[in-house]
This record gives C-alpha cells, structure tokens and sequence, in this order.
C-alpha cells in the first residue's frame, strides 16, 4: 500500500567476498587517518562531512557509527562552527533513521534543529523540522509531535518560500492523517502536494502522492475513485521504470479488488506484484506478496493453494528473519485452519503467531532502551567537550585577570565577610530545598512500582478468563499506559492533558477489568487550556483506584465515577466523585478478608501533596474526603476535593 512509501525497509546490501571486504576496510581507514593529519578548521569539517556522505552505505552495511560524521561534530563543537554542527547532526539522523534507529534520529535532527536556529538560517530550520517530523511518525505513537514538527516546518518553508520543503511537510501531514484515518484531510493535504510536484516537475513526488490518494479513497470506501489513482501512479512508476513503486502500484490494486470482491483481477495484480519484486533485492516485499497471495486464495475457499503461499511467505521470512511478516503469516495459516474446520491446527499456527507477536514487542523494548542508553552517552559526550572548551576560556580569562585580581584584593577581603554571611544562608536555604525536592522525587517514583504491580495482578487475572487474543490485546493497552507513565513520571509537572490522558486510559482497562460495572466521565472546565496548565504526574490516578476498588466494585448496580477539573488562578481543583457503597461500607469489607493495611497508592499520594505544600510554600495544597449520605444517613458514596498548586507553560 502507498501508506508504506515513507515506511519502507532497506535491507542491508550482501557484500560480495572477503577480499573485497579487507580492501574497502583498509581504503576507508586510510582515508580516515589523511583526515586526522588535516588542520582542525572549518574546511576540515566540511571534508569530514562529504566523506562520510559517500562513504555511508560503507558503515550502515556493517552497523557501526560513521567516524567521519562524529569527527565533524567533535571539531563543530570545539570550533563553535554553527554550520558544520548542523550538517553533521542532520547527515547523522539521516542515517540512523535508515536503520530504523528512530529515537537516536530524533535526538541528531534535534540538535541540529538547535543549530539552525542559532545560525538563524530558516532554510537548514525547515530540514531539521521536517527530519524530525519523519523520525517520530515513523514511531506510530508520536504523532502529535510529528505534526508538531511538520507543521512548523510547512509555516517556514511557506515565509521563505522553498518548495521541496512546503511539499515535503504537506505529504508528511497528510500521511499522518492517513495513520488517524482522517481521510478527507489526507486527501486535501495529497492533492496539494501534487500540485506543487507536478509544477517542480518531480514525476517520483507525483507519483506518491497519486498513491497516497488513491489509498485514502479506498480507506473512505470509494473503491472506483482509488482505482482511477492507483492507476494513474501506477503509470507514472511505468515511465521512471521504478520497481518498487511497481510494486506497491500492484498490490494495492490487488488489495482494492480484493475489496471488490473481484477475485479474478486482484490475484491478477497480486501475481504482477510478485513478479516485479522478484526484481528487488529487498525481499521483505516478496515475503509480503506470497502472504497476500496466500490470503486471497483462502477467501475464495482454496485451501491448499493458499497454505502453499503461506508457506513461501514462513520459508522467506524465517531465512531473512522478517518476524513481523512471520506473525501475519501464521495468524492468516490459522484463519484458514479455522475456516476449513481444523481448530487443531488453527490453534497451533496461532501460538505460533502470537510468540513472534511478543517477540516483537520485546525487540521494540529493548531497542528502545539501548537508543535511550546511546543519547544519553552522546548527549555526556558533547558536554565534556563544551566543558573543556569553557575550561580553556576560563583558563584564559584567569590569565589575564591576575593584575586585576591583585589590586582588587583588598576590596574582597572586606567583602568577604558579608558576602560570606549571605552566600551560607543562600546555600542553606537552597540545600532545604533540593532536598525537598529529593524527597518528592523519591514519592513520585515509589508510584512506578504501587501501579505496575496492581496493574500486573489485574493481567494475571484477565488472562486465566479470557482467551490468549483477548489477553494479548489487553497487554498491548497496558504496554502503552506503561510507556505514558514511566514517561510522564520523569518530569516534575507535566500538562494537564498528559495526566488526563493516561487516566482516560486507565479507565478504560478497569472497565475492562470489572466487566463494565461502572460507567465514568472527565469534565474540564471551558477557560482551562489543558496544553499550558502543569500539574505533578500521577497525582489523581490514586483516588480514582480508590473509589473504583473501594466503592463501585462492590455496588449492586451501575456504578458512576465523576471526575470534574477547574481552575481558578494558579489553584486547580479536581473532584472524584463516586455514588459507590461509602467508606464504612468498604472498611466492614477489608476487615471481613482480613485486610488492615492502608492504601499505598493514598499514603505515597498524600506524602507527595504535602511536599509540594512544603516546597511551594502555601496552603493551597490539600485533599479532603467527605461521605455523601442521603437524609436518613444511607450512604450514597464518596467525593475527593484535590487542591493543588499549578504552573503554566507561558
């Protein structure tokens, strides 16, 4: 489909003999230390730069870093060279972004962003936007900062007036609409890229974005209208004679007739798409034709033929190690298992699917954590260098400060006292407050633990009564509110969005959990911008735990669960109301299971409350919980009144 133009994957070319391989190691190593014996001035990072550009493929074949890049940056840095740091870092990006390393590319492209904008130049702004924009759509769940970035990107290219980037922006803004499924806006940001193409002359952009369309039509279910686009794009691959472009032309009018129902002509499309991958070296696409192939010879009931294809599609796949394309396969082979009757085999292609599943997200994981342990080794390392430089210009300054120093002695030692006086409050009142904030953090992240083990209990649960689909999927909503609170619970405060949106998310999964007992709603006040109010992360997820496992899981009927946020000043206010069984109620419960202890998700809650009443000093900081009764004393549930203390962004 055309939704993967911006998504494909470039294998790594074989290299053909170890003879060949020595003699392009000594070539590039030579070339390397003639580098090293360069004068260090700006020429120096501009060659470094040109050789690392056409000597890339060299290093991205093998997996290692590019040294002629990282020479660039140390000198860039060393030099204060605006331009060079910015080449470097961008060519950088580029690069770990073809190897799919996309956290470590959003960190080079924004650092180069950095450099831009210190340089002023709006032309090297949009490149570095729109490079950042790319890395995070291609995380799927960074989105919104890919549209941040693409967006901010369309609006300078646009003042300057640089094409390319005006079109590279609107594609990428239309493809992420496509990823929302927002077609109608895809399709308005697609056809105005393809104007701009055709007016540059750019006959590959045109044929991109004619995909593009095409496939946002076949996602509105116009299925005639995306046709009429996959042909046209499919006639302009014809003429640059661009294989893969070919391919992607054919399976998506396969996959269109397919829709169709007119099996007779997408298999025709499907079997075109096959023959012209087998003219590409990357072999991922004929894994993914034979899977197609396989599918569409299973919806018309032909079994045999289709697990023939399934089959060529394991066989690829397990040679070049394609474990996504390796799960669909087998999950497709266990489809048609299960529709020819043999729920045997069915279940086994399954388990076999679902293993390659958690094989992904643990690769994902720990990839993730290794480009995280690599930013934070590049980001020490270009700090030392800024340290040594500051060093040696502090060194200077000393020099040349001595006979100053010298006359002026005496007026310091006279100030010396009252200096000292003020600069031992200063450093007392300073140490009370870092370790406050110690403290506070210290709260915040017993939180990660209290969460992850209720939530894991929650899993333990689910699974042993639901099916492995159900519970696999479950994981998956879990895996990503991890990811939102490990990532929010980083920071101090974070936006009030961030904190209602992982909420959101935790009510949904309890709903899950406790078979829809209880229904909730989130109100927000109109004047609160939920973007610029900060709050702690974390700070209202006890309290709903709360009235959800203390006051509405035991109620005989609906459960209702209010959740009301205003503000007014810099004191926000967010109430938890429940119309659950009430506190008496629910402590007669806990004293019936033997359970005594307090709430942990309460006590750490309200320890961190009274840190920040401590470190903001004020008042304001406080939670009350009031019993709702109704005139003849029945209890009718609990509500929670939080008040804290918030910043704002602007």
């Amino acid at each position: 489909m055309f939704k993967g133009y911006f998504y494909l994957l470039f294998l790594l070319l074989l290299v053909k003999g170890n003879d060949i391989q020595a003699q392009d190691s000594v070539l590039v190593f030579r070339t390397l230390d003639s580098a090293r014996r360069l004068p260090g001035d700006t020429g120096k990072v501009n060659w470094l730069i040109d050789k690392g550009r056409s000597l890339g493929r060299y290093f991205d074949k093998r997996g290692t870093e590019n040294p002629f890049f990282q020479e660039a940056i140390t000198l860039s840095l060393r030099m204060k060279y605006a331009r060079g740091a910015f080449n470097a870092y961008n060519e950088t990006g580029t690069s770990k972004r073809n190897k799919s390393e996309y956290l470590l590319a959003a960190d080079y492209h924004q650092k180069a962003v950095k450099y831009a904008e210190e340089a002023r130049n709006d032309l090297w702004l949009c490149i570095a936007l729109n490079n950042t924009g790319v890395d995070y759509r291609r995380m799927d769940d960074q989105l919104e900062k890919a549209f941040d970035y693409h967006f901010r990107a369309l609006q300078l290219a646009e003042k300057i007036n640089d094409v390319r980037n005006i079109c590279i922006a609107i594609n990428s803004i239309g493809n992420i609409h496509l990823s929302t499924e927002k077609y109608a806006e895809a399709i308005n940001h697609f056809e105005k890229a393809l104007e701009l193409e055709r007016q540059s002359k750019n006959n590959l952009g045109v044929a991109i974005n004619l995909g593009n369309i095409g496939y946002a039509y076949q996602g509105l279910k116009k299925l005639d209208l995306a046709i009429e686009y996959y042909k046209k794009s499919l006639a302009v691959n014809q003429q640059l004679d661009n294989s893969v472009g070919l391919a992607i032309c054919y399976n998506s009018l396969g996959s269109v007739y397919q829709e169709k129902k007119d099996y007779a002509l997408a298999l025709e499309y499907l079997n075109k798409a096959l023959e012209v991958n087998g003219n590409v070296d990357d072999k991922v696409h004929v894994a993914e034709s034979y899977l197609n192939i396989g599918k569409l010879w299973s919806l018309r009931g032909k079994h045999d033929e289709a697990r023939k294809y399934f089959m060529q599609s394991i066989n690829l796949s397990l040679i070049w190690r394609f474990k996504y394309l390796l799960m669909e396969a087998y999950k497709a082979m266990a489809g048609d298992y299960k529709a020819s009757g043999d729920f045997k085999r069915s279940m086994e292609a399954l388990d076999k699917s679902l293993v390659y599943k958690d094989s992904l997200i643990n690769e994902k994981s720990s990839l993730a954590w290794a480009q995280t342990q690599a930013i934070y080794e590049v980001d020490r390392k270009d700090n030392q260098i800024k340290l040594l430089e500051h060093d040696k210009q502090i060194s200077e300054l000393r020099t040349r400060r001595n006979v100053v120093y010298t006359l002026s002695m005496a007026g310091f030692v006279l100030m010396l006292g009252v200096g000292g006086f003020f600069y031992i409050r200063h450093r007392n009142l300073e140490t009370k407050k870092q370790t406050l904030q110690l403290e506070l953090r210290s709260l915040r992240a017993q939180m990660n633990p209290h969460f992850i083990f209720n939530s894991l209990s929650s899993i333990h649960r689910f699974i042993w009564s639901n099916n492995q689909e159900e519970a696999s999927d479950y994981l998956t909503k879990f895996s990503r509110l991890m990811r939102m609170i490990l990532d929010n619970t980083q920071y101090t405060f974070i936006s009030l969005n961030k904190e209602l949106e992982s909420l959101r998310l935790y009510l949904d999964l309890e709903k899950l959990r406790c078979n829809d007992v209880f229904e909730y709603q989130i109100i927000v006040a109109e004047d609160i911008n939920e973007e610029e109010v900060m709050i702690p992360p974390m700070i209202i997820q006890p309290y709903v735990e709360n009235a959800i496992w203390h006051g509405l899981v035991h109620k005989s009927g609906r459960g209702m669960l209010d959740i009301e946020v205003t503000l007014k000043g810099k004191t926000l206010t967010c109430t938890v109301t429940d119309n659950g069984i009430g506190r008496k109620k629910a402590i007669e419960i806990k004293e019936k299971k033997g359970q005594t202890h307090r709430s942990m998700g309460m006590k750490v809650t309200e320890g961190r409350i009274d840190l920040i009443r401590k470190i903001n000093n004020t008042k304001e900081a406080d939670v009350t919980i009031i019993d709702l009764e109704d005139e003849t004393g029945k209890a009718l549930g609990t509500k929670v009144t939080l008040i804290l203390p918030v910043e704002f962004i602007f």
